[in-house]
C-alpha cells in the first residue's frame, strides 16, 4: 500500500498548561492561539454523551480549555456506532471526534480523510465472567460462547487479537453472539453466553452489579501504555487550518491531563450527562481505571497506531500488504511538534 501526503507539517511552538483545578496561564501562549479578546473560531466536536471515557470533553468545554486556545466548540451529541463517527468527520459533517482505534483504522484503510493527533486514553475495554464460570483466561474462551454488541466490535477485536497471539482461531473456536448492550447481563443470567466483552461505563456497571470476574482488559501486559480511543481530524482541516487542528489537539490533551489529576471533579461536571442514576462516584472510579494521563502526539502516537495495524492483520482485518509504518506516518500527524506521549506541561 502506498501512502502520501502533500502537505507541511510545521512544528506545534509552545504549549499551555493547567495547574490544580483552575486555568494558570503558562509565560507565553503559542503563536497560532487566540488571546481572550480575539474572535474565536468555531468548531463542531462529535461527542459521545454516553461514553464515561469521553468525560474529557465535557471537562474541556466547563474548565475553559477550548478557549484558551481561541476555539468555540459546538459539542454535537453523537449516539451512534463509532465507525459512523468516523464517516461524519471525514464527510465534514464534524471537524472531529473520539473514537476507539481499532474500530477505526480499517476505515482509514479504505480511504477515510481523518487524522489522528491524540491517542486519549487506554483501559475502558474489559472481558467479564461469572466467577463460577472457569474462564481464568482469555485462553479459557475456547468453545465458549462470549456476548458482543457487534461482529465489528473493536473489543471483540481486541480480544480475538489477544486468542490469535494463543494460536487460537478467534472465528472458529469461540462463538461470539451478538447482543444489544443493555442485555448482556440478562444473556449472561440465562446462560446463552458465558462471558462478556465490554467497554465502559456498561462493563463496569455490570461488574459491580453482578459481582463478575475482570478475565482481562486492555491495560494488561504491552497495554499499559497503549491508547484505546483516539482524537480523529477532519483531514481537510488538519490541511487548511493547521492552528485550528493544533489548538483542538492541544485543548484535548489538557482536559486529559486535568481527567487525570481530578477525577472527582471530573466525574462531577461529566454525571450530569450520564443516562441513568450512574453516581459521580462511579464515574470517578471508572476514570481512575482508565490512562487518562496517557496522551499520546506524535511519534509516540504512530507506534501505537503501528502496533495495532498489525495485530489486526493476525485477525483478518487489515491486509497482510498494508505497511503499517507508512500507515501511521499517513493518518498520524506531529502537529505538536514531536513532544510524544505527555504533551501536558505544567506552569
Amino acid at each position: 500500500m502506498t501512502l502520501s501526503r502533500g502537505v507541511s507539517r510545521r512544528n506545534f511552538i509552545q504549549t499551555l498548561g493547567v495547574a490544580g483545578a483552575g486555568l494558570v496561564l503558562a509565560p507565553s501562549l503559542p503563536v497560532w492561539a487566540a488571546g481572550s479578546d480575539e474572535k474565536l473560531t468555531t468548531v463542531k466536536l462529535a461527542w459521545g454523551q454516553t461514553a464515561v471515557c469521553q468525560s474529557p470533553i465535557s471537562v474541556a468545554l466547563k474548565q475553559g480549555f477550548f478557549k484558551k486556545y481561541g476555539l468555540n466548540v459546538e459539542p454535537v451529541n453523537f449516539s451512534g456506532p463509532t465507525d459512523a463517527l468516523l464517516q461524519a468527520i471525514a464527510t465534514g459533517k464534524a471537524d472531529g471526534g473520539i473514537g476507539m482505534a481499532l474500530r477505526w483504522l480499517k476505515p482509514l484503510e479504505q480511504g477515510f480523510d481523518v487524522d489522528l493527533t491524540v491517542g486519549t486514553h487506554g483501559g475502558c475495554m474489559r472481558l467479564l465472567a461469572p466467577k463460577d464460570s472457569g474462564i481464568n483466561s482469555v485462553r479459557d474462551l475456547v468453545g465458549k460462547s462470549v456476548a458482543v454488541t457487534d461482529q465489528a466490535s473493536p473489543i471483540r477485536n481486541f480480544f480475538a487479537i489477544q486468542l490469535a497471539k494463543l494460536g487460537i482461531d478467534p472465528d472458529t473456536q469461540v462463538n461470539w453472539v451478538q447482543y444489544p448492550a443493555d442485555l448482556f447481563g440478562e444473556a449472561l443470567r440465562k446462560g446463552e453466553v458465558q462471558a462478556l466483552a465490554t467497554d465502559d461505563p456498561q462493563g463496569w456497571l455490570i461488574k459491580k452489579r453482578d459481582g463478575l470476574v475482570e478475565v482481562d482488559n486492555n491495560l494488561n501486559g504491552e497495554y499499559s501504555n497503549l491508547t484505546c480511543c483516539v482524537l480523529g481530524l477532519r483531514g481537510s482541516l488538519v490541511r487548511d487550518n493547521l492552528k485550528v487542528a493544533q489548538a483542538i489537539s492541544q485543548a484535548i490533551i489538557d482536559a486529559q491531563q486535568w481527567t487525570a489529576d481530578h477525577p472527582a471533579e471530573s466525574a462531577k461536571i461529566f454525571a450530569p450527562f450520564v443516562p441513568g442514576n450512574v453516581s459521580a462516584d462511579d464515574i470517578a472510579a471508572m476514570l481512575s481505571e482508565h490512562t487518562h494521563a496517557h496522551h499520546s502526539s506524535g511519534a509516540q502516537l504512530r507506534k501505537e497506531v503501528a502496533i495495532y495495524v498489525n495485530e489486526l492483520k493476525t485477525i483478518k482485518v487489515i491486509r497482510d500488504d498494508t505497511d503499517a509504518q507508512k500507515f501511521a506516518e499517513h493518518y498520524v500527524p506531529d502537529l505538536l511538534g514531536g513532544q510524544g506521549e505527555h504533551a501536558h506541561h505544567s506552569a
